[in-house]
């Protein structure tokens, strides 16, 4: 039976491909305050600002392109069943070509609307103020927000329940709900932990392997363990 790897990544993997990690040590974003352009109430607020902000972001996106460790990940598949849950708004997992991609906080080329969240639409180019769903509501970025549920745990919980092997790459997993994914792999699971500065996990686990290295080089060392 094939193994089922699962990989949760972070702003750490797409950071090699030139996307800027939005938050600084100030906890800014971009030089906004977190909660002026991600959240329901600085949308309502400002939607101009809001709205500018993601665009700008989605237009450094189309910029740039996977990197190796994106690369890496699509390999891997070569051997074992993989499944990508990721914390990154970006598309680099599936346009490197992983098949089986889950993103937890939403997707920066899509738009929906938003007085109804199931309708979601593909969106590459700018959104403004008067671009409506066919409800007639302004459309918004398809992001989750701080204080908005996230819609996908509930998949992602059920996917790592199923994993023989966890891979964790360039996230500190201080960040919640995504951090508790960890919390429902099985017992004596084996974890692979990328990051070049790796964050102290809460709990001790037997069968933790750190690779203190940046996601490409990690994701390199990582085949060399997994596949013979």
């Amino acid at each position: 039976m094939i193994k089922k790897v699962v990989v949760l990544t972070g702003a750490g993997i797409s950071a090699e491909s030139g996307i800027k990690t939005f938050r600084d040590s100030a906890g800014l974003w971009e030089g906004h305050d977190v909660m002026e352009v991600a959240s329901p109430r600085g949308f309502y607020k400002n939607p101009e600002l809001v709205l500018n902000f993601y665009n700008q972001r989605r237009k450094q996106l189309l910029m740039v392109s996977p990197n190796i460790a994106h690369l890496n990940l699509v390999t891997l598949e070569r051997s074992f069943d993989v499944k990508i849950i990721t914390q990154n708004v970006d598309d680099l997992h599936e346009r490197a070509g992983s098949s089986e991609v889950t993103h937890l906080h939403g997707e920066l080329l899509k738009a929906r609307s938003s007085i109804d969240e199931n309708i979601v639409l593909n969106w590459n180019k700018e959104l403004v103020l008067g671009d409506l769903c066919l409800k007639g509501s302004q459309l918004r970025p398809h992001i989750v927000w701080f204080g908005e549920s996230v819609p996908m745990l509930k998949k992602a919980i059920e996917i790592t329940q199923e994993a023989d092997v966890l891979v964790v790459i360039g996230t500190s997993l201080q960040v919640y709900p995504a951090a508790s994914l960890i919390d429902f792999i099985k017992p004596n699971t084996p974890i692979y932990f990328i990051d070049p500065e790796p964050a102290i996990l809460e709990r001790i686990f037997s069968n933790l392997t750190i690779i203190k290295e940046v996601a490409s080089v990690g994701t390199s060392k990582l085949l060399s363990l997994l596949v013979d």
